[in-house]
């Protein structure tokens, strides 16, 4: 495993703790669907696709 395949899952893993940690609404419910879109780009391979879903669904928490 790569240094940025590590990187792209502890933010991952980050990410996901702080949407179960959200508020239900649909802010919560937008950072969902990009959280999956970077699941889907990290499982091929497109770590760099899927750091930019994570930083729009860390966006959303906010």
């Amino acid at each position: 495993m790569a240094p940025q395949d590590n990187k792209t899952a502890d933010r991952m893993t980050s990410v996901k703790a702080n949407w179960n940690k959200a508020p239900s609404g649909p802010k919560k419910d937008a950072a969902l669907r990009h959280y999956e879109a970077a699941e889907k780009a990290h499982k091929a391979n497109n770590d760099i696709e899927a750091n930019k879903e994570l930083d729009v669904a860390s966006a959303k928490l906010l």
